[in-house]
C-alpha cells in the first residue's frame, strides 16, 4: 500500500458530495441530471446503446422528460482480481448486462469546444469498467480543460464469445465504435469538439485502439490515438483458436447460453479460460480477425496502413511490463538471490517479445504509411519494488486520486505526493497531444520515431530499475 503522504492533497473519493448541486445538460437524445463537483460537471451511468446478450448494440433513443445520470452504470459482469495481484482487488461495481454507459467529465457543457479525450481501459479483455475510482478523470480534466469520456462496455464471454448460431464475435468492439458515435454526436453539447476526439487507452483498451484503426467505420469517429502498453504482440484471434474457445464455453456451460444467469455465464467463461489456455497471461476471449467489425489480419494490416495519412499517434511501453505478472513469483521466494536474477531475465524477454518489439514494428508500420508517429518508454520512479516500471505503473501517474490507489501493492513504498509529481510530465504530455497533436509534441522537443533508438521519449529515471 501507499505510504502516508505528510500532508494529504484535498482530493477526494469518488463518491459523490451530498452538497454536489444538481446540473441540467441537454445532449442529442433528452436533457440529463448530473452533478457540478469541485468546479466540472459531472455525468455518470450515461447509456449510450443497448443490446441483448449476443446481440450487437442499438444506439440509444431520445428519451421524455430528465434522465439521472448522477449514479454509476452498471459494469460488465467480470471476475475478481486474481489474488496477489500487483493491481490489487479494485471495486467492481454494480454488475449487469445493461452496462453500455460512459461517465463524463467536462469543466462545463458551454459550447466552448475543448479537446476530447475518450479512455478506453485495459482489463485483458475481461475485467475493468470506466467508472472505476482509479480511473477517475477529474484531475485530467481540471489540469487540461479538456472534456474526458470514459466508455464501459461488454467484455469476456459476453463481449468476446465467438460460437457459431450464439455469438458473433467482437461485440465489445461494436459497443466501443457505438460509444465514439455517441461522442461524435453529442461532444459539442458537453463543450467539447467533436473534430478533436483522442483515444487513449492502455492495455487491452490500446489493443483495442491498435484493432479500431483498421476499422474504416471508426476512423472519421477520432482524430488522434495514445496507446500505453498495447500487448501487440498477442495480434488478433484467428478462428482456430477462437473456435476452440466458443466449444469449451458451450460445453461447460450446458445448457441454453441465451437464458443462462449471469453466474453460470461467468462460471462457463472461467472453465473455458483455463481448458484453453492454463493459467497462463494471455488473455483467451478478445478481438477476432475477420468477423465485424474487424476484416481478417491482411485486411486490417491494410486498413491501417490506408488510414495513416490523417493520424497522429502515441506509443509506447513501460521498462518492465511482465513485472506485474512476474515479479515476486515462486521462484524467488524461496531462492531469493538466484530466483531474482532468473525472475528479472524473463521479465526483460517476455517485456521485449509481447510488448516492446511489437510495438516497435507497429509504429514503424504506421510513420512508414504517412502517419505521425511519437513511441515512448516509461522507466518509472526510483523503487525498490519488485514491481518498478511494471505494467500499469503509468495508470496512477495519469488517473484517479490517493485513495483509490491505496491499497495497490506496486505502488507500495511511494508517497502519493511524489506519484502524482512523477506523473506530471506524463499528464502535460497527453494534454498538449489532445489539443495541438503532433505539433504540440515535436514543440515540447518530442521526436517522429522512424525506427531510431535515439527518438524513443522517456518518463522516469528510476534508479534499480
Amino acid at each position: 500500500m501507499l505510504s502516508q503522504s505528510p500532508a494529504p492533497g484535498d482530493e477526494t473519493r469518488g463518491a459523490t458530495s451530498l452538497a454536489a448541486p444538481d446540473v441540467l445538460v441537454t445532449v442529442r437524445g433528452g436533457m440529463l441530471r448530473g452533478r457540478r463537483e469541485d468546479g466540472l460537471t459531472v455525468l455518470r451511468g450515461v447509456r449510450y446503446a443497448t443490446a441483448a446478450r449476443f446481440c450487437p448494440p442499438v444506439p440509444e433513443q431520445p428519451w421524455p422528460g430528465v434522465r439521472d445520470a448522477i449514479e454509476h452504470g452498471g459494469v460488465s459482469p467480470q471476475p475478481q482480481a486474481r489474488p496477489g495481484s500487483a493491481g490489487g482487488r479494485p471495486e467492481i461495481g454494480v454488475q449487469s448486462e445493461d452496462c453500455l454507459n460512459l461517465t463524463i467529465v467536462t469543466p462545463a457543457a458551454d459550447g466552448a469546444r475543448r479537446p476530447v479525450i475518450v479512455w478506453l481501459h485495459g482489463g485483458s479483455y475481461r475485467s475493468g469498467a470506466g467508472s472505476w475510482d482509479r480511473y477517475r478523470t477529474d484531475g485530467l480534466a481540471r489540469e487540461g480543460d479538456v472534456v474526458v469520456v470514459s466508455v464501459t462496455s461488454r467484455l469476456g464471454a459476453l463481449g468476446y464469445l465467438a460460437a457459431p448460431g450464439v455469438s458473433p464475435g467482437n461485440l465489445g468492439l461494436l459497443d466501443q465504435i457505438e460509444a465514439l458515435r455517441w461522442v461524435r454526436d453529442n461532444a459539442a453539447d458537453l463543450g467539447g469538439d467533436p473534430d478533436n476526439v483522442t483515444l487513449v487507452g492502455q492495455s487491452s483498451g490500446a489493443h483495442s485502439i491498435a484493432c479500431l484503426l483498421g476499422v474504416a467505420a471508426a476512423r472519421p469517429l477520432f482524430r488522434r490515438v495514445v496507446l500505453q502498453s498495447p500487448p501487440l504482440g498477442l495480434g488478433l484471434g484467428g478462428a482456430a483458436d477462437t473456435g476452440r474457445l466458443g466449444e469449451r464455453f458451450l460445453a461447460r456451460l450446458g445448457g441454453d447460453p441465451l437464458t443462462a444467469s449471469l453466474d453460470q455465464v461467468l462460471a462457463a467463461q472461467q472453465a473455458a479460460e483455463r481448458d484453453v489456455s492454463g493459467r497462463g497471461f494471455t488473455p483467451a476471449y478478445g478481438p477476432v480477425a475477420g468477423a465485424d467489425p474487424l476484416p481478417d489480419t491482411d485486411g486490417w494490416l491494410a486498413a491501417c496502413r490506408a488510414g495513416a495519412g490523417d493520424l497522429d499517434v502515441v506509443l509506447g511501453t513501460t521498462r518492465r511490463e511482465m513485472a506485474y505478472f512476474l515479479a515476486g513469483g515462486p521462484l524467488s521466494q524461496r531462492v531469493p538471490l538466484l530466483g531474482r536474477a532468473v525472475e528479472n531475465s524473463l521479465i526483460s524477454v517476455f517485456t521485449w517479445t509481447a510488448f516492446t518489439r511489437p510495438t516497435q514494428r507497429f509504429a514503424r508500420l504506421l510513420a512508414a504509411a504517412g502517419a505521425r508517429v511519437f513511441v515512448y518508454g516509461i522507466d518509472g520512479a526510483a523503487s525498490t519494488s519488485p514491481y518498478r516500471a511494471g505494467h500499469c505503473s503509468d495508470l496512477p501517474w495519469l488517473l484517479g486520486d490517493e485513495a483509490a490507489w491505496a491499497q495497490v501493492p506496486m505502488l507500495a513504498g511511494q508517497l502519493w505526493d511524489d506519484v502524482h509529481e512523477h506523473g506530471r510530465p506524463l499528464r502535460s504530455a497527453w494534454l498538449s497531444f489532445a489539443a495541438g497533436g503532433a505539433a504540440a509534441l515535436t514543440a515540447h522537443g518530442w521526436t517522429p520515431y522512424r525506427g531510431r533508438r535515439a527518438a524513443v521519449h522517456r518518463f522516469g529515471a528510476g534508479r534499480g530499475r
